[in-house]
């Protein structure tokens, strides 16, 4: 028999026929969740400092929305703390963070400039920011839905969060050098599509993750330890170029190890 409606037009809450009483709502654990807000309020930000000609704050704050995303997985994992709640959230601040805001930060610095070529080309900078954006979304589905069915020691496609690096390291580059977004708006182009065609590509990318296999699936070698010190040491010295150099090398190394292997099999 079908409940009849409270007076305020909502269904009144069902309860448990056993104990008598209203099931408890199923809560959800705060402190992964916390770094995934703090990501996606960094996104959130980058958007808007971009938006007010900020450029410099808005790619830092992708960056920061990069490490705690990287953070929240692990604080969840080491704290068992896992939950697909924290799965979906994690996905939609990404979204947010390496999505929308780097094609919204380049829009602004570069893509916009188009429309001073005429309406039809005015077109193409607010499309080529939407292709980024759409592929960012294309990515982080593609990854959800394949999660433990490929090696963990690899990425399917540039990452997101490496690709937003890139867009966010080249507008800070050349921000910092008062190199004007209008006039870099055809590199600016090219760079926007390419990173995000790679992210919907089958180009593999090492994730710098372990096996996940065994008690030694997350060791690195030792020479990881001293190149990352070596990193770190630069970031101190100049940060947005050495961010550049490192985010483009990455994003090359996908398609120059692709081309090895071709290579090598027909040899």
């Amino acid at each position: 028999m079908e409940t009849s409606p409270a007076p305020d037009g909502h269904r009144p809450a069902e309860r448990d026929p056993v104990q008598g009483r209203r099931p408890r709502g199923r809560g959800i654990y705060l402190l992964p969740n916390l770094f995934t807000s703090g990501g996606l309020f960094a996104g959130f930000f980058a958007i808007i400092a971009a938006s007010q000609g900020r450029f410099e704050a808005a790619c830092v704050a992708i960056f920061i929305a990069a490490i705690l995303d990287g953070v929240d997985g692990r604080v969840a994992r080491l704290t068992n703390t896992q939950s697909e709640f924290g799965v979906q959230y994690d996905s939609l601040a990404d979204l947010v963070s390496f999505g929308m805001a780097p094609a919204l930060v380049m829009y602004y610095w570069a893509l916009s400039a188009y429309r001073l070529d005429g309406v039809t080309a005015g077109k193409i900078g607010w499309l080529a920011a939407f292709l980024y954006a759409a592929c960012a979304a294309l990515r982080l589905a593609r990854f959800n839905s394949q999660v433990g069915q490929v090696d963990k020691r690899w990425f399917i496609g540039l990452a997101s969060p490496a690709a937003a690096g890139l867009m966010a390291s080249f507008v800070w580059t050349c921000h910092d050098l008062h190199l004007p977004g209008a006039g870099l708006r055809h590199y600016a182009l090219g760079l926007t599509v390419a990173a995000a065609l790679l992210m919907v590509s089958r180009i593999r990318y090492t994730s710098f993750k372990g096996s996940g296999q065994g008690p030694r699936g997350e060791r690195v070698p030792f020479f990881a330890i001293v190149l990352a010190i070596a990193v770190l040491i630069a970031l101190v010295l100049d940060p947005p170029r050495v961010l550049l150099a490192a985010a483009a090398l990455y994003a090359l190394s996908g398609p120059a190890q692709w081309l090895w292997r071709r290579r090598g099999a027909r040899g």
